[in-house]
């Protein structure tokens, strides 16, 4: 999927409704592979674990090899610059991580988070910085501390919107600025079946005959189910207001590319 070109489109969240009080998962309870937010949890940290030594290979492979450098752009774009604080949520192997921590320079401060031991141990091999374990619903971290907040592809892992999102607005400074990347399927109906067949079918194939085995196969398929499965982007935007935030935005680039921005 190459990162460059035009930007389809940018929307901004309307009028909040609905949800008030209530858990908010970012996709149903995928029974196939557990049954239950518990199970859920634990299985997806031991796929993690388990593919963490080659899911930069499945990662470029997903890109076609731009997604590194669609991360740093996408850091520069939204301002992220020398002397800045970010924490890097659900870091992964450290590659955004990484990128923040150049751009910062030594007199910024990025940490990296993780609930994966093996993703840590990745990103920790990367040079990634200061690092984490913890999710995204309990952030061991003080209140009003970072300008800047992001997430790469992995809101679809998170337990509730709403908790996710009170928390990442604690963590940020009066002014900071929360980043969430994500894959949306496209609208175009023919688009969206060459997509779950790439991400769907290939990527898994890839993704097993690679080193990760099966779990990897596993994760893949797991990873695209979510993202079929996904809350609408409004709902997304809505969400981030409803706790708190101003000025909710998706951009959208190649059709299926979305970052969402917003300002404590």
């Amino acid at each position: 999927m190459p990162a460059s070109g035009p930007p389809v489109g940018i929307e901004k969240s309307s009028s909040s409704s609905g949800h008030h009080g209530e858990r908010l998962p970012p996709h149903p309870l995928l029974t196939r592979y557990h049954a239950n937010e518990q199970e859920r949890r634990r299985q997806v940290n031991r796929w993690f674990d388990h593919s963490a030594t080659g899911y930069d290979f499945i990662s470029q492979m997903m890109s076609l090899g731009s997604g590194n450098r669609y991360r740093r752009q996408v850091l520069l774009r939204e301002g992220l610059s020398a002397g800045m604080s970010l924490v890097d949520i659900a870091c992964g192997t450290g590659v955004l991580t990484a990128h923040a921590q150049e751009i910062v320079g030594g007199g910024g401060l990025v940490v990296g988070l993780d609930p994966s031991r093996g993703m840590l141990q990745e990103a920790r091999g990367r040079g990634a910085g200061r690092l984490v374990r913890a999710v995204a619903e309990a952030l061991p971290l003080g209140s009003d501390r970072f300008d800047f907040l992001s997430m790469g592809y992995a809101l679809r892992h998170v337990a509730d919107l709403h908790v996710t999102f009170r928390e990442y607005r604690r963590v940020l400074k009066p002014g900071g600025k929360v980043l969430i990347l994500e894959i949306t399927p496209p609208a175009s109906r023919i688009s969206f079946h060459l997509l779950k067949l790439y991400l769907g079918r290939l990527i898994p194939m890839v993704a097993r005959i690679g080193r990760g085995g099966r779990g990897s196969q596993d994760l893949m398929k797991y990873y695209w189910d979510t993202i079929e499965n996904c809350v609408a982007p409004q709902v997304i935007l809505e969400t981030l207001e409803r706790v708190g935030f101003a000025h909710a935005t998706r951009r959208v680039e190649m059709g299926i590319l979305s970052s969402y921005t917003a300002i404590r």
